[in-house]
């Protein structure tokens, strides 16, 4: 009895002594350590671990295999206070880490700082667990090893004893700054040995302008910070815009606003964004109201301009069903040609040609088109633009060739996807002024730009410049490729029959029109051109029965046969 209560006695001084030899900083630091309650989308528990602060607005670190499948986050202080995690800043799988941020209302929280340099080789080191009690327990250690870790930061090996629910715990230096979190132990050996990479790198994490498809961030489901400078939250955003419903992406403008208030590119966009879900003239109002502000807060107003100007006659382009108060092409062409006044940009010029066409002003574009093919902006583009305005002012065919021709010399050789719409069109003007070999060449070309990815319509275009070009075998196996794709179109169907009747080949003509016949019986269409091949082969009686059977069927085309032929 005597040595058990001597025992007691014993511990009790051993306890009370290791208090008092506890750093003086214990107490307070250990303020900084939190529990992490993370939930899945169903909005249950998924994993609980711990945290620390790092700065007083809430800057947090932690592991990222905790986090991993989060929906959302709550972190409790050791006073019991919960704060939601606000925003991922950063994360590493390979290291198994993570940064955020904790939405702490405003107030400061206690924070530890991060010591600038690594601990030496055999140095105490204290590990601060998470507790809700008020006192000065923590484990000690040595630092037994330490490696690199992308050159600059260290990763630690421990001489210490790692306790259930310590991991993502901060340890500390002699002096109460923390230099690493505790990780999980891939070793049998966690009595004796335990891990921790550097804090410094854990603070380098961060959101970079291609974070948006990192998968190690994708995999946690709570929504992530803007990168750090205003250049790369705007690439960030641009990442994000073709990703996010309209709602999140709304959300992230609306941040990044937030963050960068002086930034006319957010109102911009934010503008962009909110005009295609605008429903009514309050919800536009709005839209001004940002494209107002960017122009207060903007360096260059001229550039506010060019936007609002575009905005504007993107707007009208879609042909709303009704016009918000003033926004005409007028309009735009007015904000436009303020910025011209600031900066006479080729942009902003070829813009002005393009609301000048929407308005079916033809000479007023010509001008700014012409304008535009004398300075760097000039392309193929540009060029096109020249001949479609030419084109409505009901110039000559050979003059909108001159152009097209212009057009197609500033396309890169050989031709590719990009180019290939030119091609159609220069095909489809080249055929119009008599040059049908020129069209099917332009054709040909077209097809090796797309890589042969055409449809049955290209094979039909291309068999009609072929026809005109007297190249009648290619105009047959054009015509048999566009069945072959399409075998319901009649309209393939009497093309190739036309063909075979120009060639001569007028029993097959009378087979395919038969064909056509079995899929639409009341087609009078191809009765009319069976009776024009039964007169190439002298069968005039029969000719003029399916002449009549077309008439009957409401053909416009045959009574001119019928007069010449059946009377």
């Amino acid at each position: 009895m005597k040595k058990n209560l001597l025992l007691t006695l014993i511990l009790c001084l051993l306890a009370q002594w290791s208090v008092a030899q506890a750093p003086k900083w214990v107490e307070k630091a250990k303020r900084a350590v939190f529990s992490i309650v993370i939930y899945d989308q169903n909005d249950k528990i998924l994993n609980t671990g711990n945290g620390f602060f790092v700065t007083e607005d809430g800057i947090a670190l932690s592991d990222y295999s905790l986090f991993k499948g989060a929906q959302r986050a709550v972190a409790i202080s050791s006073d019991g206070v919960q704060m939601p995690v606000d925003a991922i800043l950063g994360a590493n799988d390979m290291y198994d880490v993570v940064k955020f941020r904790v939405n702490i209302s405003g107030k400061k929280v206690p924070a530890l700082s991060v010591a600038a340099a690594a601990p030496a080789i055999g140095a105490n080191v204290y590990l601060l667990p998470y507790s809700t009690q008020k006192d000065r327990s923590y484990t000690v250690g040595k630092v037994k090893e330490a490696s690199k870790i992308a050159e600059k930061f260290q990763y630690y090996t421990l001489d210490m004893q790692l306790k259930d629910k310590m991991v993502s715990c901060p340890v500390m230096t002699e002096d109460g700054q923390v230099f690493g979190l505790v990780q999980k132990s891939s070793g049998k050996d966690t009595t004796t040995i335990c891990y921790a990479v550097g804090a410094n790198y854990v603070m380098e994490q961060k959101i970079s302008p291609l974070s948006f498809n990192d998968h190690t961030l994708q995999n946690i489901g709570i929504r992530k910070a803007l990168p750090d400078t205003e250049e790369q939250a705007l690439v960030f955003l641009y990442m994000a815009s073709s990703q996010l419903t309209s709602e999140k992406y709304m959300e992230l403008l609306d941040e990044f606003i937030a963050q960068y208030p002086n930034s006319a590119d957010g109102y911009l966009r934010r503008a962009s964004s909110r005009i295609f879900i605008s429903k009514e003239a309050s919800s536009m109002d709005k839209v001004v109201a940002d494209l107002d502000k960017a122009l207060e807060v903007a360096q260059n107003k001229d550039d506010v301009y060019y936007n609002r100007a575009k905005l504007i006659y993107n707007y009208q382009l879609d042909k709303p069903e009704t016009t918000y108060k003033d926004w005409t092409y007028d309009k735009a062409l007015n904000e436009l040609r303020k910025g011209i006044a600031i900066n006479e940009l080729p942009v902003y010029i070829q813009l002005e040609g393009d609301i000048q066409f929407a308005k079916q002003d033809y000479a007023g574009a010509l001008v700014s088109y012409e304008k535009v093919n004398t300075t760097n902006l000039v392309s193929p583009a540009t060029f096109f633009s020249v001949a479609k305005t030419k084109e409505l002012m009901n110039v000559a065919q050979e003059e909108i060739l001159v152009w097209m021709d212009s057009c197609i010399a500033r396309c890169q050789q050989p031709f590719i996807e990009e180019n290939a719409p030119y091609l159609l069109e220069r095909a489809r003007v080249r055929l119009e002024a008599g040059q049908a070999r020129g069209a099917v060449l332009d054709y040909d070309e077209y097809y090796k730009a797309v890589h042969g990815n055409v449809n049955d319509v290209f094979y039909y275009y291309r068999e009609q410049a072929a026809l005109q070009a007297k190249q009648y075998q290619r105009a047959l196996d054009d015509m048999l490729k566009a069945i072959e794709i399409n075998p319901k179109d009649l309209t393939y169907r009497s093309e190739l029959a036309v063909v075979n009747i120009r060639v001569g080949r007028n029993e097959e003509a009378i087979k395919v029109l038969k064909d056509a016949l079995a899929i639409d019986p009341d087609y009078g269409e191809a009765y009319r051109l069976i009776g024009i091949a039964q007169l190439q082969l002298k069968q005039n009686k029969e000719a003029c029965t399916n002449f009549a059977k077309a008439k009957e069927l409401g053909d416009p085309n045959v009574d001119e046969l019928i007069e010449k032929h059946c009377k």
